[in-house]
């Protein structure tokens, strides 16, 4: 999370609203009037439009009325119930909905102080690695007297209209929010890390135990203050909206409200059984139209839970939009979940602390390629390597890590027409030292997707790493913010030289010449064996002092080792070398040896050599053969 808040457009709310007081005018706001062009982006198609204040339009305006909740929202004439299912999961965590609205209380509508209302709201979101603060003013768009977009359930609540508007001056109109993505609200709610979930593909309906684990997933998310949506995925224009026999709507965003582990049976006895039915429930953010199955509000299922647990998990037999299903009946028919964890970087919490690395950059096109930083995805090989590039230590035997690729909003650019987000993603490479060159173990890579958002979580083993963010074509421009979370602090940086340092000792022990990696693939053919007639090899490859040793490979006389090193070379003319050895107990058993000497000039070169036992000038093959690739560079700069 940031602490610091930005004023968007550098409106400033305690400054205008003393301007306002002190002018006896109330605020409108001119970077967002009341005109079409703060309604649409192609044409007005809802008729003529009347904007009015809420006292033009009941006599009692309110901020909350009775607190906040999920029954506040209702969905307008607008197609973001993506928006308005994020509200509604925002509307259950006070923590968070108190930060989106803040100082709540000196807003609200007060009748004993009317002369300090000013008809001037603040409203706070988490754009691009920044809170920012949004001014607006009152006024609503109307038809017939009646809010045309968001309201709530009472006439004279006025909070989720208003959070509605400063939401879409920051998209530059109301329709820009007419189609859109959950997760990007919940981030931009929370300030944290949304996670999309394919059920489909994890086959979570057929399988119990893995359908078990992400029931605990969802729920620690739901504990620790995340927020969660779900929905149906609709593969054509026609089941947009379209409603099933179980009363679910396709194409349609819901808001997770509550997660529980249900508690069946009836008085003491129940508190003794270890039978608990895992359970989930949801909002429509169109205020009706509910599942009909089992669980559902007036089911015979309900019968099998004490009063007393029913009142906990305040069950309602009305048509209110919200409603409890099974877990198992979710996956069954819900198609895509998200996520958005808080992640938590705070020492001080009993949760789980991550360590954040957040990193800002650009994909910048230039036509020399040593300047370019925009070569596309992985498989535009020529240009793949002139990307941004992050290098991070995982420092642990094991780590789990989260990586949130963010690219710069393009909706929000009404003057230029509704934009599309670029295609991007990124890979994982592990490496030995940071020279992209020899990027050849990719261990990870996020999806490719026009998403503002591009999220992966991943289990990696110690060593060093480099996350490659891309846009999938090459040439493309444009701003990305990269967060990196870690069990330990991973020391992330941009890779911007790719040479050893020069320092005072330089001069005195010399400069690397030339950066060689040697790839040992595989051997065959291994003489020499162990008392139980098996070898157990590892290769050792050594250059000027420096070793890299493979693990052992049991029982094999033809071991697959793909093992690499890389080695910066101050004298190229006295070669590597690769040995091999057969583990022993007490003395390994030493079973044959090469020396390579590269040439320059060969960028890539890929051959069998035959091992030799020492001292042999012979190069028949006593001790097998190793396949090896090995390349040479002569530049040590970043390309």
């Amino acid at each position: 999370m940031f602490s610091s808040v930005k004023a968007f457009e550098g409106q400033h709310y305690s400054n205008l609203k003393r301007q306002c007081l002190q002018s006896e005018h109330l605020f409108e706001d001119p970077l967002f009037p009341a005109v079409d062009d703060s309604l649409f982006y192609l044409g007005n198609r809802i008729g003529r439009v009347h904007w009015k204040r809420p006292r033009e339009l009941c006599d009692d305006p309110r901020l909350f009325v009775d607190g906040i909740s999920a029954h506040d929202l209702h969905q307008g004439q607008l197609g973001n119930c993506w928006f308005v299912a994020a509200c509604s999961s925002l509307a259950s965590r006070e923590s968070l909905w108190q930060k989106v609205i803040p100082d709540w209380k000196e807003q609200e509508w007060d009748p004993e102080k009317a002369d300090s209302y000013a008809g001037i709201f603040h409203f706070r979101f988490w754009r691009f690695g920044e809170w920012m603060d949004v001014v607006i003013d009152d006024r609503l768009p109307t038809v017939d007297n009646q809010l045309v977009y968001c309201h709530s359930n009472d006439s004279n609540e006025f909070w989720s209209a208003l959070v509605e508007k400063a939401y879409a001056k920051v998209y530059g109109c109301y329709e820009a929010l007419d189609g859109g993505n959950t997760a990007d609200a919940l981030v931009d709610f929370t300030g944290g890390v949304s996670e999309p979930m394919d059920l489909l593909e994890g086959q979570f309906a057929q399988d119990e135990v893995a359908r078990n684990q992400l029931f605990e997933r969802v729920l620690k998310v739901h504990n620790r203050d995340g927020l969660i949506s779900c929905s149906i995925r609709a593969t054509t224009v026609e089941d947009m909206e379209a409603r099933l026999d179980c009363g679910l709507v396709k194409g349609h965003a819901y808001a997770v409200t509550d997660v529980r582990k249900v508690r069946l049976g009836h008085g003491l006895l129940a508190y003794f059984k270890s039978e608990k039915l895992h359970m989930i429930r949801m909002r429509n953010p169109w205020g009706e139209k509910e599942w009909s199955g089992p669980w559902s509000d007036s089911s015979e299922e309900w019968k099998k839970v004490s009063k007393s647990e029913r009142e906990k998990l305040g069950v309602t037999v009305q048509d209110d939009g919200e409603f409890w299903m099974n877990f198992e009946d979710f996956c069954h028919y819900f198609t895509d979940l998200i996520l958005c964890r808080l992640i938590n970087t705070s020492y001080l919490s009993i949760h789980k602390t991550w360590e954040e690395e957040v990193m800002r950059g650009s994909w910048i096109h230039r036509d020399n390629p040593l300047r370019n930083r925009a070569g596309g995805c992985i498989n535009h090989k020529a240009t793949f390597l002139q990307n941004p590039q992050y290098v991070f230590d995982v420092r642990k035997v094991e780590d789990e890590v989260l990586i949130c690729l963010q690219q710069k909003e393009r909706r929000a650019t009404p003057k230029e027409g509704k934009g599309e987000n670029l295609a991007i993603g990124f890979d994982i490479h592990r490496v030995q030292n940071c020279i992209p060159i020899f990027y050849h173990q990719k261990v990870a890579g996020s999806i490719y997707i026009n998403s503002r958002c591009v999220f992966l979580r991943k289990e990696l083993k110690e060593g060093r790493y480099v996350i490659i963010p891309t846009t999938f074509d090459p040439g493309q421009q444009g701003e990305f913010l990269l967060r990196v979370f870690t069990d330990v602090p991973s020391d992330c940086k941009e890779l911007t030289l790719d040479e050893p340092p020069q320092t005072c000792w330089t001069g005195m022990c010399g400069y690397p010449q030339l950066v060689t990696q040697v790839h040992v693939l595989s051997a065959e053919g291994l003489q020499g064996q162990d008392a139980n007639g098996a070898s157990d090899p590892y290769v050792i490859i050594t250059c000027e002092g420096e070793k890299v040793r493979s693990p052992v490979h049991k029982d094999t006389r033809c071991p697959n080792f793909d093992i690499k090193g890389i080695f910066y070379r101050k004298k190229p003319k006295e070669g590597i070398h690769i040995e091999i050895y057969n583990k022993n107990v007490i003395v390994d058993t030493f079973l044959g040896q090469v020396t390579l000497f590269s040439d320059p000039n060969d960028r890539q070169e890929q051959h069998t050599v035959y091992l030799k036992d020492k001292g042999s000038r012979q190069d028949n093959s006593l001790s097998g053969t190793l396949t090896v690739r090995v390349i040479t560079c002569t530049n040590l700069t970043h390309i």
